[in-house]
């Protein structure tokens, strides 16, 4: 075994509204040789996602925030190039959260063997088949308790969630499926390539007023990934016992004064709505269904999947950046080179 140095991309400051390039630093750590139980994966692929946002903040939440001067967290995937554990091999492909590195070296039971996709990249374990699959299932089924012909609305439904959600809505039975997106040409592609009925671009006009235009019979459904004035025009539009799933408020991530909340909550009492907020660490046992069911769905060549890749671990930050203004459609990446 050799030394090898890892570019890792640490927390620097806690940003006050939008991260800026200022907000991360990248360093050089140089490992040594393995510890007895450790293994050493040349990541291939790292994901950003917009919940980092909320963990580079000191409140308290479902998880601990970042630390500062340490190398931020999150899914990764990577192949492992030298091993002192008989359960991680050489060669085997694993899943892990050691996050924005182009190499981790940590001991094995962090790390999850995965099996290839055929004529897929690894990447699709941090979108389709990983924990953003995921999300959009268990938002779905077990927070919003889908029904068969119920009309669904996915706000952010151009991202790597709303894809997803876009998709197993319709797979699970879902009669109508509309969606929000921030261009023209992320419209069409909810319409042209995910399945959507109908969807909208939300900087056109009103969101109240083009949900209305969409769901003529209401909503049964809104996975929110949004929050803000789609939340408002999603409780003018549900229908009695409607179900929110609340997944998200990327509208509010980097707010910094307090948002008012929804002018029309009284909705919710007059047509007996749930509103439910979820994070994933609660419904994990749902995960052997989920993967059960996408491959299925994925192997019939029943999903589609986009993915925006960004090359240069050192470039981590800035993918970030894109993402949280809307700069990718699908699954933002960063393809480490290592």
């Amino acid at each position: 075994m050799s030394d090898v140095v890892s570019t890792q991309v640490q927390l620097a400051e806690r940003p006050t509204g939008w991260p800026t390039e200022d907000t991360f630093r990248t360093v050089e750590v140089t490992y040594g040789d393995l510890a007895p139980g450790q293994v050493r994966v040349v990541n291939e692929f790292v994901s950003v996602d917009p919940y980092m946002r909320g963990r580079m903040n000191d409140v308290k939440s479902y998880v601990p925030p970042f630390a500062l001067g340490e190398t931020m967290t999150g899914g990764a995937v990577g192949r492992v190039v030298e091993s002192a554990s008989d359960d991680v091999p050489v060669g085997a492909a694993v899943l892990h959260q050691h996050g924005w590195r182009d190499v981790a070296q940590e001991d094995a039971r962090g790390f999850q063997v995965v099996p290839e996709i055929p004529g897929a990249p690894l990447s699709l374990y941090l979108g389709i088949f990983g924990l953003t699959g995921l999300t959009a299932y268990v938002g779905l089924t077990a927070v919003a308790d889908l029904h068969e012909g119920d009309t669904v609305f996915v706000s952010g439904a151009a991202g790597a969630v709303g894809t997803a959600t876009g998709q197993i809505a319709r797979l699970l039975g879902a009669g109508r499926v509309v969606g929000s997106a921030g261009s023209a040409e992320k419209v069409a592609l909810l319409t042209d390539r995910y399945g959507y009925d109908a969807a909208f671009n939300y900087k056109d006009a009103p969101v109240r007023r083009q949900l209305r235009e969409v769901t003529p019979d209401g909503v049964d459904v809104f996975f929110d990934n949004v929050g803000g004035d789609h939340l408002e025009a999603a409780l003018d539009r549900m229908n009695t016992g409607g179900r929110i799933a609340l997944c998200g408020a990327i509208s509010q991530y980097n707010d910094t004064e307090r948002t008012p909340g929804p002018d029309n909550l009284a909705n919710a009492v007059t047509r007996g709505l749930m509103l439910k907020g979820f994070t994933l660490p609660s419904y994990m046992d749902h995960a052997e269904r989920f993967r059960e069911l996408m491959t299925g769905w994925f192997a019939a060549g029943e999903i589609a999947y986009d993915e925006t890749v960004v090359d240069g671990i050192e470039n981590t930050p800035q993918a970030f950046l894109d993402m949280m203004r809307g700069g990718n459609v699908g699954k933002m990446v960063v393809r480490t080179g290592a």
